[in-house]
């Protein structure tokens, strides 16, 4: 059974751009209902549209997921309309060291906490008792291979990306008993808007439409943990299993870039 055949309602944040609007995108079919939050009321409506015209029902909101009270209130309604099988915990943003490897500006770090680690957990508890009492529920976690090999040029995002991990493995074992599968997605470097402030390589880099349909076959196959590239994620493996000094090398060598601070967080 297809993935949409199953997913009757599937609410995506971070859902105006990027990987997001590639998941939105990727579930839009008819019969399926779509709860579509972002920040960007203008990107997030152009995404609504596409999505309509593939048949979806859409409902999108304009929320910040740092304001849990009124992210859980739209959620609670949106569930009480369209009882929700998938929720993709997708919001993240990123930043770097200051220039010249300087330290990380303290409300850069704290936006990534609570965007990427908080935001996430704002997203999907108000879902977890309607699930739990319906037996049945996907809940999908965007992390990020820094999650497995912390980067130093991005000590609060890999940091960020490692507690939502630690968070989704202890849910896989409290949910699963009562019907629900967990899906920790830790994607390599894909092709977004994000990606452009890159500055250095981005190897075995994949579109967001590539990494959004991976995400979603491994959700619905239920399984734990989705990491990609293949490449990239055997070379974090065997990175980890090194001595340091060779684990140093290796980031030095792979995943050393310079990320440009974006313009707000």
């Amino acid at each position: 059974m297809s993935v949409t055949a199953q997913a009757t309602a599937v609410v995506v944040t971070g859902a105006s751009h990027g990987l997001g609007a590639a998941l939105a995108r990727h579930y839009a079919a008819p019969g399926v209902a779509l709860a579509l939050i972002g920040r960007n009321p203008a990107r997030l409506a152009g995404v609504a549209e596409s999505c309509r015209r593939r048949g979806a029902v859409v409902e999108t909101a304009e929320i910040d997921v740092r304001d849990g009270a009124r992210l859980g209130d739209f959620l609670r309604g949106f569930d009480a309309r369209h009882p929700v099988a998938v929720v993709i915990a997708n919001a993240g943003v990123e930043a770097g060291l200051a220039p010249g490897r300087g330290c990380e500006p303290e409300d850069l770090v704290t936006a990534q906490l609570r965007i990427n680690l908080e935001g996430a957990i704002a997203t999907v508890s108000p879902l977890i008792e309607p699930m739990r009492a319906r037996r049945f529920g996907r809940i999908v976690l965007v992390s990020s291979l820094a999650a497995l090999m912390p980067l130093a040029d991005q000590p609060a995002y890999s940091a960020s990306k490692a507690g939502l991990m630690a968070w989704g493995e202890a849910l896989l074992a409290w949910l699963r008993p009562d019907g629900i599968r967990v899906t920790i997605a830790c994607p390599g470097f894909i092709a977004t808007g994000m990606s452009d402030r890159y500055r250095g390589a981005r190897p075995f880099q994949w579109s967001a439409e590539r990494a959004a349909g991976h995400i979603a076959a491994g959700a619905a196959r239920g399984r734990a943990m989705v990491a990609f590239p293949w490449p990239l994620v055997w070379l974090i493996r065997l990175g980890r299993l090194a001595p340091r000094p060779v684990r140093a090398a290796f980031i030095d060598r792979f995943l050393r870039f310079e990320i440009d601070a974006p313009a707000a967080l």
